[in-house]
């Protein structure tokens, strides 16, 4: 039987791994999951109100990136925002040791810092699960100096600089994971390349077929499960292959084939809006001079 478990506080996360240690800090909190007692069945899902960080050292090199074996079998980082759930894998939990670490911390902790505003840079946290972070020996000692500073800091009684150190050492984890992330990206090129390419078929097929106007424009949540990954990856992916992003991608298309429309057809121009699948011209024109510098009545009559 499926068992949901909601986690809303640090001191809840201590309670389900049944730590025996003190909470430290009421907004963040280092793991050493070689102390956990909890053992999670893989029928528990479990969501949270503050960020995860959570490492895992596996034994067997079964452990699967989407269908494809992962490139560093021996550890990889899941990293998930509040709200998400993560489902437990059988085949992973069974081939994990319980070594490890997880740094978990409330967004309140940052809230008032500039690393609040950056948040949404680190886009990883909207990765799924099967897009974890596969390490190097090298890289996870990195991430592990990083974890190690902030349980000393943890260990000092709290005063006037206990905030500012401990964000910076997260903002400097946040960085570094997002530079391996970067590499990842780098190592998976040829499997990258071949998403590209299903990208960009998968568009070219939608606006051939004019399924648009039957169905309106695509989104990036269609397109990353075209591909069988979540949104976030998929437009990180695109960036890095390509220079654009998913929702560039679309909007390639759709100028491509709206000039198409303008000087291939007589229709207005809010007819052709229609057929592609702007319920109002005027964001159709926003968009298009936004993309080529002109209305599409201008483009219509330069050519």
């Amino acid at each position: 039987m499926s068992v949901f478990i909601h986690l809303q506080t640090i001191p809840d996360l201590f309670k389900f791994f049944r730590l025996d240690q003190p909470v430290r800090h009421p907004l963040i909190a280092v793991v050493d999951f070689s102390q956990v007692n909890e053992q999670i069945s893989d029928e528990t899902k479990i969501s949270t109100d503050f960020y995860s960080l959570i490492f895992k050292n596996y034994n067997r090199n079964n452990v699967k990136y989407g269908r494809k074996l992962v490139d560093f079998t021996d550890g990889s980082l899941i990293c998930m925002a509040p709200n998400q759930v993560l489902a437990m894998d059988n085949d992973i939990e069974e081939s994990a040791s319980m070594m490890g670490w997880g740094v978990f911390f409330q967004p309140d902790l940052i809230r008032a810092t500039s690393l609040n505003d950056k948040m949404k840079e680190y886009s990883f946290f909207s990765y799924e699960m099967s897009e974890a972070l596969h390490l190097s020996d090298k890289e996870k000692q990195s991430l592990y100096d990083c974890v190690r500073k902030l349980d000393v800091e943890l260990l000092e009684n709290i005063d006037v600089y206990s905030q500012a150190i401990i964000v910076s050492t997260l903002e400097l984890l946040l960085n570094y994971c997002s530079r391996f992330y970067g590499r990842q990206f780098i190592t998976r090129k040829n499997s990258n390349h071949a998403v590209v390419v299903q990208i960009e078929n998968v568009l070219a097929h939608y606006f051939e077929k004019n399924t648009i106007q039957e169905k309106g424009l695509p989104t990036v949540k269609q397109l990353a499960e075209q591909v069988h990954l979540s949104p976030s990856y998929l437009s990180d992916l695109l960036k890095k292959e390509t220079g654009k992003n998913a929702q560039d991608h679309i909007h390639f298309y759709l100028i491509e084939e709206a000039k198409n429309r303008l000087l291939d057809t007589n229709k207005s121009v809010g007819e052709i809006a229609y057929t592609l699948g702007f319920d109002y011209p005027q964001y159709f024109n926003k968009l298009f001079k936004q993309k080529t510098g002109k209305t599409p009545i201008e483009f219509r009559r330069m050519n």
